[in-house]
């Protein structure tokens, strides 16, 4: 119970911060908190918001209300990212959350590249709390998080269901690289609407038949890209992080919506993380035997996540945590501490 109440505490904290800070950066303070909480290290919860929430922002105001009819035409418009927020604040308030959600996200999963996938996150990690807790601090929570989402959505472009024969490690292997890689996220994720192999290579994993395969074939996905950010991860250590967290967040969200809804879910996660890929894996691995090993426990790997205090490396370990404990594979350990050698510590 100590536990759970840091948790609300984080979130009543954060809940007048708005989801985005220094332009269009995502707010990763409850995403953080989520996973420290969880973790056995809701101690530190509050001494590391006190640091991360002097980079963050008031929470936007809107300027006129969604409507049930014209919720269309505000979608993936960055200009009512208040208007988003106010919007679904009322709709968790007045209705169940599983309602909300199982409404919301055959609408949103499509835009799954939203805000470099921290739509889907944001909202994985809540719905990960809500289902064990359902508390109110929560459900405000994810309709910050679904707010966020529909603010900034965003398709990956050229999404296409996989009807292949590959496994997720085989697959991700295989997708190409978008050929300009010095700006940001948007204009990488352009490129692959004329970028050569890139809609056979999503085409090429393994297809799903039935809600359960597309469930195996989501955690696939996360385990192939955590494993290979250890070998990868010199190419942007904070934006691959994302190759495996967004497909661990739909995979978590999967107990709380219809499993109908499960197919689609898959098509997106691993668009999502071969976006990703393409957008900031190099051209070549580094040599497995020039990299770390993971030199500790699960549970020790986790608490130097934290003592880093990065937010990405906290993610990132997160879903390692969830991949060691499906796989037993040791090198997404490693991902961790790749992660923490090649990312700035929080100050």
């Amino acid at each position: 119970m100590a536990d759970e109440g840091t948790l609300e505490e984080a979130y009543e904290r954060l809940g007048e911060t708005g989801p985005e800070f220094e332009g269009w950066l995502s707010n990763h303070g409850p995403m953080a908190a989520e996973a420290m909480v969880r973790h056995g290290h809701s101690k530190r919860v509050h001494t590391w918001l006190d640091a991360y929430n002097k980079r963050l922002e008031e929470r936007p105001r809107g300027t006129y209300p969604i409507g049930p009819t014209d919720w269309q035409l505000a979608l993936g418009d960055p200009k009512r990212l208040g208007d988003w927020l106010g919007y679904f604040s009322r709709e968790v308030e007045d209705h169940p959350w599983r309602e909300v959600l199982a409404t919301w996200w055959p609408r949103l999963v499509p835009g799954i590249a939203a805000g470099a996938t921290h739509g889907v996150i944001r909202t994985g990690h809540v719905v990960h709390h809500l289902l064990k807790h359902d508390v109110p601090t929560g459900r405000a929570e994810l309709g910050q998080a679904l707010g966020y989402w529909a603010a900034r959505w965003q398709r990956v472009p050229n999404a296409v269901r996989p009807n292949g024969r590959l496994t997720p490690a085989q697959a991700l292997a295989n997708v190409p690289r978008v050929p300009e890689q010095e700006q940001g996220i948007n204009h990488r994720l352009t490129q692959l609407r004329d970028l050569s192999g890139w809609t056979a290579s999503l085409d090429s994993l393994r297809s799903a038949l039935t809600p359960d395969e597309a469930r195996d074939r989501i955690a696939e996905v996360a385990n192939a890209a955590s494993k290979r950010y250890l070998t990868t991860a010199q190419g942007s250590p904070i934006m691959l992080v994302h190759a495996a967290t967004a497909p661990t967040a739909v995979l978590r969200t999967l107990p709380a919506i219809p499993r109908e809804q499960w197919a689609a879910s898959l098509d997106a996660a691993w668009a999502a993380s071969a976006a990703v890929t393409a957008a900031y894996a190099p051209a070549i691995p580094a040599d497995r035997d020039d990299l770390p090993a993971a030199d500790g426990t699960p549970d020790e790997i986790f608490a130097r996540a934290v003592e880093h205090g990065d937010e990405h490396v906290i993610k990132l370990a997160d879903t390692c945590l969830d991949v060691y404990a499906r796989t037993g594979d040791a090198d997404v350990l490693a991902s961790v501490v790749r992660a923490t050698q090649l990312t700035d510590p929080l100050s």
